[in-house]
């Protein structure tokens, strides 16, 4: 596997590790119960880190497929839960989804910047990387 690939991997992990982080952060120590499409983000980007972990050790690239994917579903839930947040239409359609609402935002920073967006932005740097390993992949062959 060349550099380029490596760090591609270290970059996916980092940002699965950050994501992973500031998750526990907000509902363990800030004390912000996840709703259910949280908990589903969760489910997607939780194995990011061991996957892309153990395919650092085991210098395998391949993986980048599976990584897309699971970016591919986590972004879209977190497009969908950002879109209910933002966007009155979604919004007051929701039906009740569990003891916290997803509508729900803990955090707005400058308006626009809450846990689904911030998690949006991580499955979106994962993918692109990951496609980004994928075509170089294609190159060397």
């Amino acid at each position: 596997m060349n550099k380029r690939l490596e760090n591609s991997l270290i970059l996916i992990w980092t940002i699965s590790l950050l994501a992973t982080l500031g998750s526990l952060y907000f509902s363990e120590i800030r004390g912000y119960e996840p709703c259910t499409l949280c908990w589903y983000q969760r489910i997607l980007m939780y194995p990011i880190i061991l996957i892309s972990g153990v395919a650092l050790f085991q210098k395998n690239a391949r993986i980048a497929l599976t990584l897309a994917v699971f970016s591919i579903v986590g972004g879209g839930i977190s497009l969908y839960h950002y879109g209910l947040q933002k966007l009155s239409f979604l919004s007051d359609s929701v039906p009740a989804c569990g003891n916290v609402p997803c509508t729900g935002m803990y955090i707005n920073i400058f308006g626009f910047i809450t846990i689904p967006f911030l998690a949006l932005v991580a499955f979106t740097i994962i993918l692109i990387t990951s496609l980004f390993m994928i075509k170089w992949q294609k190159e060397t062959k």
